[in-house]
């Protein structure tokens, strides 16, 4: 637990304390939109607005006034945890300004000549916040004349200005102007640069010990929080603090705020920030019928056949996510992450349309990405969307549109070794924190879902001379085959792409396929004819085949198994289904008729001959 008694004021504060007496003005960037942790009273914290709290740091260091402007409602008095002070039309109305109910008009002709009136106030010192410097100006590069005007006299009163002392210690200050903008570029660059008497002050996102400061003070208002132990609310405000890494000091209030509407304890704290990340109210994994699970071996074993290993080592990681064993409390990282890896057609794409089908009862239900689509450079905008200033910003990329739409969900990249390299960095941050940025800068985050790679690398290597020729064969022995793939896939990441820190994140998790043997491929075949002929017996036309043209045709399809259960679906596709599509076609109409095919014949084309059943 980060105790109240270890915080300390972030650094900006500190940076800005620090050059207060040395600078005149200065520009606050990056994370300005956010609340800040600050210390009302020695020992309780609070969070406040970045005005709120630059003002009363201003006036704890010695300013008497902190005047903020905001380009769409003026000048008014800045709050302070204190309140807003009494005497701010007088303050205003020193300045040339006319105040109305505590608020003088915005503009910039107004904010160039009040810059002046600030640098030359004699009462005491004073401070101007302008917020939202950022829209001060259209285009950086071209100003119109009324903005050139506003910051040519900006850089000329940062040089001009004096600081005068005050107070018992004659304490020197000057009379700051202090501009709140989104970046650093915002800004004229000849106002920025090379300029002494300003400070640039980057303002970071919220560390581990502001957020556990914030965070021991919002764990005791959600429900049950007032009347549990000091123990049990460390171990929860630690919980809070471990779950919201990258999130904002404003992300945890929404979240405490979301889990006293919605009536969530204290001790509850990963529920609301579940609901907060990818709104699902419960944790949709562990609502997944345990009995599914437990049938799965057969199920799944009856579709993707010969690839034992490969389904238990899935189930595992499906059960991994339904117990939540192993889940890092820190970060989102997905539930699970498997790199299926082998020939083409033994069951790899198969898998992961059957893990779907189990887990959402629909197989097509899971999120494809084919990243042979995805090999050009910048091809990467469209997984997150395009930058702001591109074509097609504002529709957002596709792979963070559909996890936004759908959080718990099996996300399958096929053939991943066919995707850019530059994609790969992309699924870096997915692996390692479960999250992930949109060309719009929204945050997108993976925590519910599974991601499956598939991939063909291994089968094939390149010799010395650079030919492609194959690194493994049907004939060679399960364990040979495994050892040299991998070793492939390895080589590959490490030296090929110079990425092994993906290697790394996706761990033990490589799985690889053996090939369709012979004594597998027999059970795909008839596994395929019976599904042919219960689809046509579905329709009304009940065909069977004889025990010596099934011995036939399985001759013929399982003659060449270098392309997997695809290739003996095109073998039955070729030999049965186009043939028996021909002889029905042929033989009129068979409605309420009972046929079996009687003997295949091969030629250049294969022919079926249909006997009548009585």
């Amino acid at each position: 637990m980060v105790r109240v008694d270890a915080y300390q004021k972030p650094r900006w504060l500190r940076d800005l304390q620090r050059f207060l007496p040395l600078k005149s003005q200065f520009v606050l960037t990056g994370n300005v939109r956010d609340l800040q942790a600050l210390e009302a009273i020695p020992g309780q914290m609070t969070a406040a607005s970045l005005m709120t709290a630059l003002a009363t740091e201003l006036v704890a260091s010695g300013y008497q006034h902190v005047v903020s402007y905001e380009p769409t409602t003026g000048f008014r008095m800045a709050d302070t945890l204190s309140g807003t002070p009494p005497d701010g039309d007088a303050v205003l109305s020193r300045l040339g300004l006319t105040p109305a109910n505590g608020i003088a008009p915005a503009g910039l002709d107004l904010l160039t000549s009040t810059l002046e009136r600030i640098v030359s106030f004699d009462d005491g010192p004073i401070a101007l916040v302008v917020d939202f410097a950022s829209r001060l100006i259209v285009r950086n590069e071209f100003l119109q004349p009324h903005e050139h005007q506003l910051f040519m006299r900006a850089q000329v009163l940062s040089q001009t200005a004096r600081p005068r002392p005050h107070g018992p210690q004659r304490t020197p200050f000057f009379n700051s102007i202090v501009w709140i903008v989104d970046k650093e570029g915002d800004l004229p660059d000849w106002f920025l640069f090379n300029n002494a008497r300003l400070r640039h002050i980057p303002i970071a996102k919220p560390d581990h010990l502001a957020r556990g400061a914030l965070a021991r003070v919002l764990i005791k208002t959600m429900p049950a929080g007032g009347q549990a132990s000091a123990e049990a609310l460390a171990a929860s405000a630690d919980a809070f603090v471990d779950m919201t890494d990258g999130l904002l000091l404003t992300d945890l209030n929404a979240i405490a705020q979301l889990g006293r509407s919605e009536s969530v304890t204290f001790d509850r704290i990963a529920d609301a920030v579940r609901r907060y990340k990818v709104g699902v109210t419960e944790d949709p994994w562990r609502r997944i019928d345990r009995r599914k699970i437990e049938a799965a071996p057969a199920y799944i074993r009856g579709r993707v056949k010969g690839q034992d290993h490969a389904v238990t080592h899935v189930l595992d990681i499906v059960k991994r996510a339904l117990t939540g064993v192993g889940a890092p409390r820190r970060g989102g990282r997905p539930r699970g992450v498997v790199f299926l890896a082998g020939p083409t057609g033994v069951g790899k794409t198969e898998l992961a349309k059957a893990i779907t089908s189990l887990l959402f009862g629909d197989e097509s239900a899971y999120i494809r990405f084919d990243m042979s689509e995805f090999g050009a450079e910048h091809s990467d905008q469209r997984l997150i969307g395009a930058p702001p200033g591109y074509v097609g910003y504002d529709v957002g990329g596709e792979l963070t549109n559909a996890i936004r739409e759908k959080p718990f969900s099996v996300v399958l990249f096929d053939e991943i070794e066919k995707a850019h390299p530059r994609i790969l960095d992309k699924f870096l941050q997915i692996l390692d924190d479960g999250v992930l940025t949109s060309g719009r800068g929204d945050r997108v985050y993976f925590s519910e879902a599974l991601i499956v790679f598939t991939s063909n690398l291994g089968i094939y290597r390149e010799d010395p001379s650079g030919e492609r020729v194959l690194n493994v064969s049907p004939n060679e022995p399960f364990a040979a085959v495994q050892a040299n793939v991998r070793r492939e896939i390895e080589r590959h990441f490490k030296i090929v792409l110079n990425r092994p820190e993906i290697l790394n994140r996706i761990g033990e998790n490589i799985i690889v396929f053996d090939f369709i043997r012979p004594e597998v491929a027999i059970q795909i075949f008839h596994q395929m004819v019976d599904a042919t002929l219960a689809d046509l017996a579905h329709g009304g036309t009940h065909v069977s085949i004889s025990n010596g043209a099934r011995e036939q045709l399985a001759i013929l399809c399982l003659e060449d198994l270098s392309n997997g259960g695809r290739g003996i679906r095109n073998q039955v596709e070729r030999h049965l289904v186009n043939p028996l599509a021909r002889a029905l076609f042929d033989f009129g109409d068979p409605q309420g008729s009972r046929l079996s095919i009687a003997e295949v014949e091969k030629g250049a084309v294969t022919s079926l001959h249909l006997a009548r059943l009585p």
